[in-house]
């Protein structure tokens, strides 16, 4: 095991292992274990697999692991596709992906465990509790949460000052930023560590206070959730609304389409969340209730305010016709 100078940190790092430069901190190539290979997980494990490291992508389901390994190839042949990306890259990242069912040898020897579990607090903390019963006792362990609170997260486990937040963006492999979350339990060299580790993989990293929402969450669902009322009061269909933010204020996504994206039970859950700790209003709309109740939840079921196909909007969803 080495220490790294600055951070005071072990790291797993054989002779043979190169090691990143990132700022004035020297990052080795370090092993990094990912919870869940959804839509967030799948995206970390490429974007940390791609920078150098070597990740291990673990789920509960072999075939959730199948699929989050296939999503990663896909974007991975897109980046080719468009000469963003050489072949020798893709085959050098996917390389340095392993899969895992099994939590403890998924972790073990890690230096960094990157949860990304659906967003239910109780699951969270469980989660980081068994990761802490399989690990050594420097890793850090973060969560990507992007709204709950990661001080009650951290109260899960024995060493709480190796807790921290990293929260990722979707699509991960193409959005350039990073929230450093920092709970009150975190220590200072943990703190470092994330922000290191997120320089070290091409991204920027901003840095806040845990609080409800943290910054971009709040900011973001804020728009979403006036976007779902304005399609309550008839105000224009989901396309034009979305079209508005993309032309008017440069947003790479509309903020209906970017629901969908995220899934509209996570809306729903953050909403909830929120209200309950900021006030009434972050009150979730009706519509948005109705859509989850009926299983509509966006892009991964075929449909939420638009209708997908083969992972391409092909029209809208309900009153509002085909929108083309």
């Amino acid at each position: 095991m080495a220490t790294n100078f600055k951070l005071g940190l072990k790291w797993h790092t054989p002779p043979e292992r190169t090691t990143l430069t990132c700022r004035a901190i020297t990052v080795p190539r370090m092993k990094v274990c990912v919870l869940g290979a959804g839509t967030m997980g799948n995206g970390i494990a490429q974007v940390t697999a791609m920078a150098g490291h070597d990740v291990t992508m673990r789920d509960i389901e072999r075939e959730f692991v199948e699929d989050g390994l296939a999503t990663i190839e896909s974007n991975l042949q897109g980046g080719v596709d468009r000469d963003k990306v050489t072949p020798e890259e893709m085959e050098a990242t996917l390389a340095r992906i392993d899969t895992a069912v099994e939590l403890e040898p998924a972790v073990a020897g890690a230096d960094l465990v990157v949860e990304a579990v659906p967003e239910q607090m109780d699951l969270k903390k469980d989660t980081f509790a068994d990761v802490e019963a399989a690990i050594d006792e420097d890793t850090v362990i973060a969560t990507n949460t992007s709204s709950l609170s990661i001080t009650e997260i951290a109260s899960a486990l024995e060493h709480d000052e190796r807790a921290v937040g990293l929260h990722f963006f979707n699509p991960v492999h193409l959005m350039q930023l990073v929230e450093v979350v920092v709970p009150e339990q975190s220590s200072e060299e943990t703190v470092a560590f994330a922000e290191a580790f997120v320089e070290g993989i091409d991204r920027t990293a901003v840095t806040v206070r845990d609080s409800a929402g943290f910054a971009s969450s709040r900011l973001g669902v804020t728009l979403g959730v006036e976007a779902i009322r304005m399609l309550e009061e008839g105000v224009a269909s989901p396309r034009d609304i979305d079209a508005a933010m993309e032309l008017g204020y440069n947003h790479p996504m509309g903020p209906i389409e970017l629901g969908d994206v995220v899934g509209l039970d996570v809306r729903l859950d953050i909403l909830e969340y929120l209200r309950e700790e900021l006030g009434e209003r972050f009150k979730p709309p009706q519509l948005l209730k109705q859509k989850v109740r009926a299983g509509k939840l966006g892009k991964k079921t075929g449909e939420g305010f638009y209708v997908w196909e083969d992972g391409k909007i092909v029209g809208t969803s309900g009153d509002w016709g085909d929108g083309q």
